[in-house]
């Protein structure tokens, strides 16, 4: 089980609205990228697919170099697709030209990791603010309500302010806030358009553990005012019972496992994700101690990907048998979520997660 973030709230905003259509969905999804003329591609996502529902937040989780932030930036079209589909409000935008991924920007929006990268330090925060409002030609009065209504300054302001931050903080520059006020204002610059889905490219990782928390229910409140839904990508689980609906498993650019938050997290099925809860920390350092301990002897560093043929996790997975090396397991669904793992009915008891007795996995039956 994870541990709680202090000061979050423990349930996330409403669950996802309704329609036959997903907000968001990706089919096949596979990026390529070129690393030289002498050199094969190195394929970062594997024919991933996911949806997010209008109003719902689905978790993308796993380790640096899992492919969550290309499956993050080939949404958001920065990063090209080499193969699948990304559909928006069912309309297919994997290869949408320069004029309709502009106008997409209007729906579909992001906050990126580095608060303090993401703000330019020569411009206002109101210049920042406002430039999305001019790109999409939002600046001029309307009736009360309508979206884009009043001056650029009213709709500067009122995002600001709901954010938490004064109007008057449209004067000044980056400089003048703390990490935790300029993710704020990253939010608001986010939030100005009305967007319908926002990419969360580690919101909180950079911030302090009471920031965290702060920007979290700023998120999940502006999730239920707002009806946005959030593909939000993280490498910390102990964060996502809080903020997340669904959870999506990634490793080495395969998915390995899908679910309810509640079922990721305390019920974890396939052997990574009971790896990544092991390796949460816990606020009992003895605890914390016996779980790492257990974590170095059961998975072995390895690079991510593994075999060529096989499970991608296979050379650290401590349940991992020949048929694991040697064929790619298929994403099934299993228990209302989906999983890939060849071993699974064999691996479902209860000794096998994180919090059991670390020398479980390696004492014979019946001992």
């Amino acid at each position: 089980m994870t541990e709680t973030l202090p000061g979050c709230e423990t349930v996330p905003g409403p669950g996802p609205g309704g329609g036959p259509v997903p907000l968001l969905e990706t089919e096949g999804l596979t990026v390529r990228y070129r690393t030289g003329r002498r050199r094969s591609p190195f394929t970062a996502v594997h024919g991933v697919g996911l949806t997010v529902g209008r109003g719902e937040t689905v978790a993308l989780v796993g380790e640096s170099g899992s492919g969550k932030s290309s499956v993050g930036n080939a949404v958001l079209g920065l990063t090209p697709v080499d193969s699948g589909r990304i559909r928006f409000d069912g309309e297919d935008i994997t290869r949408a030209d320069p004029r309709r991924r502009r106008a997409l920007t209007a729906e579909i929006q992001a906050v990126f990791q580095d608060p303090y990268g993401s703000l330019n330090p020569v411009r206002t925060i109101g210049q920042s603010l406002v430039e999305p409002l001019l790109a999409h030609r939002r600046t001029g009065a309307g009736s009360s309500g309508s979206r884009g209504a009043g001056s650029p300054r009213e709709q500067v302001a009122a995002a600001l302010e709901r954010v938490g931050l004064p109007a008057d903080a449209a004067d000044r520059y980056p400089a003048h806030f703390s990490g935790g006020q300029r993710q704020r204002i990253a939010i608001a610059r986010a939030l100005i358009v009305r967007p319908r889905l926002i990419v969360c490219d580690e919101p909180t990782s950079a911030l302090d553990l009471s920031i965290q928390a702060q920007v979290i229910n700023l998120l999940n409140e502006l999730q239920r005012d707002l009806g946005v839904g959030y593909l939000f990508i993280t490498h910390d689980l102990a964060i996502i019972r809080h903020v997340a609906h669904r959870v999506v498993v990634l490793y080495g650019g395969h998915i390995m496992e899908t679910g309810s938050t509640e079922q990721v997290c305390d019920h974890p099925r396939h052997p990574y994700s009971r790896a990544l809860l092991a390796a949460a920390p816990v606020p009992d350092p003895e605890e914390q101690a016996r779980r790492r301990n257990s974590l170095a002897d059961r998975t072995a560093a390895a690079t991510p990907g593994g075999t060529a043929l096989g499970c991608p996790f296979a050379p650290r997975c401590p349940h991992a048998a020949e048929p694991c090396r040697q064929t790619l397991p298929p994403l099934e669904h299993v228990d209302g979520g989906q999983l890939a793992c060849l071993r699974y009915p064999e691996i479902a008891e209860p000794s096998a997660a994180p919090d059991a007795d670390p020398d479980a996995a390696r004492r014979p039956e019946g001992a």
